[in-house]
C-alpha cells in the first residue's frame, strides 16, 4: 500500500463516502504521490498536527481538498472521499495521542493532510 491511511480508517471512509470500496484505496494512491511530492513545501506552510514514524498529518485550510482534487482530475465525490480519510486519520491519531477533542474541534474550521515518509 503507497498511501498512510489505517485499514480501518479506509473501510470507515468508504462507509460514508459516495464512491466504491474498491475505488477508495486507488484514490488515495494517487492523492499520496501528490501530496508526497510536496512534502518540504507542507512542512514549510503548514501546521504539523501529529506525527509518527510512518507518517505526518498537518492542518491545511478547509478547501485544501478542492485544489487537490482539481489538480488531479477528481470529481467532488472522490476528492471528498479522500479529504474524510485523512481527516478521520488525524482523529485517529488524536485518540492515541489523547487529542481527539482538540483535532474534532480544529476539523471544524480545518482539514488534514496526512503525508507518509517514504521508505
Amino acid at each position: 500500500m503507497s498511501h498512510p491511511i489505517d485499514g480501518q480508517v479506509v473501510l470507515l471512509a468508504v462507509a460514508k463516502a459516495s464512491v466504491p470500496g474498491s475505488r477508495l484505496p486507488e484514490l488515495l494512491e494517487r492523492a499520496q504521490d501528490e501530496l508526497r511530492s510536496d512534502r518540504e513545501t507542507y512542512g514549510r506552510r503548514y501546521e504539523l498536527a501529529a506525527e509518527t514514524d510512518d507518517s505526518c498529518c498537518f492542518f491545511v485550510p478547509a478547501d485544501h481538498w478542492e485544489e487537490v482534487g482539481r489538480n488531479l482530475g477528481l470529481e467532488r465525490r472522490e476528492y471528498r472521499a479522500i479529504q474524510r480519510a485523512h481527516e478521520e486519520q488525524l482523529l485517529r491519531f488524536g485518540k492515541h495521542e489523547g487529542r481527539r477533542e482538540e483535532f474534532e474541534t480544529a476539523l471544524d474550521v480545518r482539514s488534514a493532510v496526512v503525508i507518509g515518509r517514504a521508505n
